[in-house]
């Protein structure tokens, strides 16, 4: 027999649905959304859900009876069990055939076995002993042996936890250089991995709870920096019970599609997540200008800490009002405001490196996050300037936005851009350093997991900016996606704007390889690089290229300028 059951997922902490750890089971409800209106109406009231009205077979308004039907089922298993007050979520998903329903947990085994039963109860629609089988159902799960409490992590020290779809990794390194700035022994993980006093101690993504536990099991931490992506939000939950600050730096479409997460404000919903379990007397630092990241402060127990580059912004004006504090760019500087003292200026944004002589804005806000995180931990003044103006973009923060001068003034630019925005971003830069007589060239690539009008987009977006454009693959993340495939869609996207040369290589060094050959002095190359930083370095130091310091960058921009 077809069972109900597609996935039963134990988060092992916050999560979407809870803010604690909770069991996710993702349901097939055909048969009662496909059965004639009566058996449904009858299978409703076998489950003691009184008037109802089923509505049309396969519609919405099915998928809504369905909700209420679940979500009676959860409650009357639960109340069989003895268990009093459980928490329930029902949610619907784009397939009015498919239901997430979620219950918080305290013991492991109990909580599986409850989400047995639940599906034991809807795998017998039509049954005649709906009664009983509740009244077993919730023996079964008062009978199970407990089972593991969550393994969440009660943190003994500070935490900042980041997120956002585009610089979260440049502003949660940001974050721990100034800690280390500070004097303290500094945990950080990411999508590169864990790493503790800057030095690496362990590869992979670490982004999601087990990262979180390697950080805070080093020994001699002071402070915990996590990189917190929506997969591991998703996937296992956050795997530490609070935090002292969270940060998120923006949410724009990335990913979606993937998880059950199909538009931007249901992303959005799942990075709020993190807000969710600071700590009142700490600090939900977030976007102003980003309206979804901005209305995150309203479901946060923590005050709000707003960023901005405009300091006549509404949302620093609003935070301000609520008691709050903000950071923006006043009169060049980063600055500080707080309605009960004068503005606090830390440093001019031309001496932040990572802001590209203030070029690009979206380094320009990563630096204004985590200012405000730092400052809202309590380090010191000194520690935030001091960190900003040493974070070095090639040395601290490897894959975004590094910048190579190569013999014959050929600028070439390798950034990790893996969405709309980052590539919008990565163009903002290579605009800015291109002297009048410079070409731009580009060589685009995607993981093979993304939507096809994403990818469409990157081609479009890559062959109306720049003079000349190329895909290199990113081998390693095709995911089963034939390269062909994606070469066709990049082409589509490209074709729409008028550009039909788009010629296609195997990696991504490869693609800037060709690149590079097709240069000419002035001209600027750009690299997506998600997989190759490593060879695209070492290949671009064999042909003679060195490393832009903070010097010869302000020297590009204002060659650019003029």
């Amino acid at each position: 027999m077809a069972t109900s059951l597609v996935e039963l997922r134990v988060l092992d902490g916050a999560n979407l649905y809870f803010s604690r750890a909770a069991v996710k089971l993702t349901l097939d409800v055909s048969a009662l959304a496909d059965a004639p209106a009566p058996a449904a109406k009858a299978y409703a009231q076998a489950i003691g859900l009184g008037a109802t009205r089923p509505g049309r077979i396969g519609s919405g308004f099915r998928q809504r009876f369905a909700i209420r039907v679940v979500g009676r089922i959860v409650r009357r298993i639960a109340r069989e069990a003895g268990i009093g007050r459980l928490g329930v979520r029902v949610r619907p998903e784009a397939d009015v055939r498919r239901l997430v329903v979620a219950f918080p947990w305290a013991h492991e085994g109990r909580a599986r076995a409850l989400g047995a039963a639940i599906v034991e109860v809807l795998d017998a629609f039509g049954a005649d002993d709906l009664t009983e089988l509740l009244s077993r159902a919730g023996e079964r799960v008062r009978d199970e042996p407990p089972g593991n409490p969550p393994p969440t992590l009660r943190p003994k020290v500070p935490v900042v936890a980041v997120t956002g779809t585009n610089g979260k990794t440049t502003t949660s390194r940001m974050i721990a250089h100034i800690g280390r700035a500070a004097g303290l022994h500094v945990g950080w993980s990411s999508t590169d991995g864990v790493y503790f006093d800057g030095e690496l101690v362990k590869y992979g993504d670490f982004s999601g709870p087990s990262g979180a536990g390697q950080v805070l099991s080093q020994p001699g931490i002071q402070l915990a920096v996590t990189e917190t992506a929506r997969g591991g939000i998703l996937r296992r939950g956050i795997g530490v019970a609070y935090n002292d600050v969270s940060v998120v730096t923006n949410v724009t479409a990335d990913h979606l599609g993937l998880g059950g997460i199909d538009t931007v404000d249901q992303l959005a919903e799942v990075k709020a997540v993190i807000t969710h379990i600071t700590r009142p007397r700490g600090w939900c630092v977030v976007n102003g200008d980003d309206p979804r990241t901005f209305a995150m402060r309203l479901g946060s127990p923590a005050k709000c800490w707003v960023f901005s580059r405009d300091p006549d912004s509404p949302s620093i004006r609003t935070v301000l009002e609520e008691g709050g504090r903000a950071t923006t760019v006043l009169d060049g500087f980063v600055t500080v405001l707080d309605n009960a003292r004068d503005p606090e200026p830390l440093l001019k944004v031309v001496d932040v490196p990572m802001t590209l002589s203030g070029l690009s804005h979206y380094n320009v806000e990563n630096t204004l996050a985590a200012a405000s995180a730092a400052l809202g931990l309590g380090l010191p003044r000194a520690a935030v300037i001091e960190g900003l103006s040493t974070f070095a973009p090639n040395e601290n923060n490897p894959g975004r936005m590094n910048m190579y001068s190569l013999p014959g003034d050929v600028t070439v630019i390798i950034d990790l851009a893996h969405n709309e925005a980052g590539l919008e971003a990565l163009l903002e830069i290579m605009n800015g350093v291109r002297p009048p007589e410079g070409r731009l060239l580009l060589a685009l690539g995607s993981p093979g997991d993304r939507a096809d009008d994403m990818v469409a987009a990157l081609g479009a977006m890559g062959a109306r900016a720049t003079d000349r454009v190329a895909i290199g693959h990113k081998d390693e993340y095709l995911r089963g996606r034939p390269p062909e495939e994606l070469d066709a869609v990049f082409r589509a996207g490209a074709a729409s704007v008028g550009v039909d040369d788009v010629p296609s290589f195997p990696t991504e060094l490869e693609a800037a390889q060709a690149l590079v050959a097709e240069a000419r002095p002035g001209d600027v190359v750009a690299v997506m690089s998600l997989q190759d930083r490593a060879r695209l370095d070492a290949w671009l130091r064999s042909e003679g290229a060195t490393v832009d310091t903070p010097e010869i960058l302000k020297s590009k921009v204002e060659r650019a300028q003029h």
